[in-house]
């Protein structure tokens, strides 16, 4: 049986993509390039300051990757706070109080900023159910590169065997298989055009992955 979910933030646990659309094209503005949407969804699940590399070097602009960096958290704090809207993806709180009454070892591996993970989790109490917490914004490589999950089934304190990943984006489901671990991938209706191919078991509904169907479902997708 699983002892450890690894779970991505954005799109899997809370619908910041709007917040996160608006900032990124915000920022695009502020700097005069014109970034497609096509290109835009290639950065999904990866993080702000890889993408802002890609940026710097795809439009030879005559600015740091920080810089760019520090303009979007500061377009995105502001409309974090000023968006009374945002919430939870519909079941994932029922899901993760399902798993944490299982005594299930909870970590969030996320590619966002640990400000900006610490801000989803007091906006909705989470810090009580997860064993963990890592950002990928502070590794030396961003998914697909696997590091993220390496070290966060090593937070889990559970062999990576024992442990698998909910994800709902192209880069963060080959991360997690680079690493050797079991796949969720969550179709969201806030991640269009991703890819689900590589994952191990696609769902569109979190009530598919509870605990009490877990075993079944995950050992007959091995």
């Amino acid at each position: 049986m699983f002892k450890a979910v690894l779970f991505d933030m954005d799109g899997v646990i809370v619908d910041t993509e709007p917040l996160h659309h608006n900032a990124y094209y915000q920022m695009f503005n502020d700097v005069n390039i014109d970034v497609s949407e096509q290109l835009y969804a290639s950065f999904t699940g990866q993080s702000t300051i890889s993408i802002c590399e890609q940026l710097v070097s795809y439009f030879n602009l005559p600015l740091s990757p920080h810089t760019l960096v520090g303009i979007k958290r500061d377009r995105f704090k502001y409309l974090f706070e000023n968006d009374k809207s945002l919430s939870l993806i519909d079941g994932v709180l029922e899901l993760i109080k399902d798993y944490y009454s299982n005594e299930m070892s909870l970590v969030l591996a996320s590619s966002a900023s640990m400000d900006n993970i610490n801000r989803i989790f007091k906006r909705f109490d989470l810090d009580q159910y997860f064993k963990a917490k890592i950002s990928g914004a502070d590794l030396e490589a961003s998914k697909p590169h696997p590091e993220i999950f390496i070290k966060a089934a090593e937070l889990s304190e559970h062999h990576a065997n024992d442990c698998f990943v909910i994800e709902d984006s192209t880069n963060g489901i080959k991360a997690a298989k680079a690493a050797g671990i079991f796949c969720v991938g969550y179709k969201s209706p806030h991640s269009e055009g991703q890819n689900y191919s590589e994952a191990d078991l696609i769902i569109e509904d979190f009530d598919n992955i509870y605990y009490s169907k877990l075993e079944k479902l995950l050992s007959s997708a091995r």
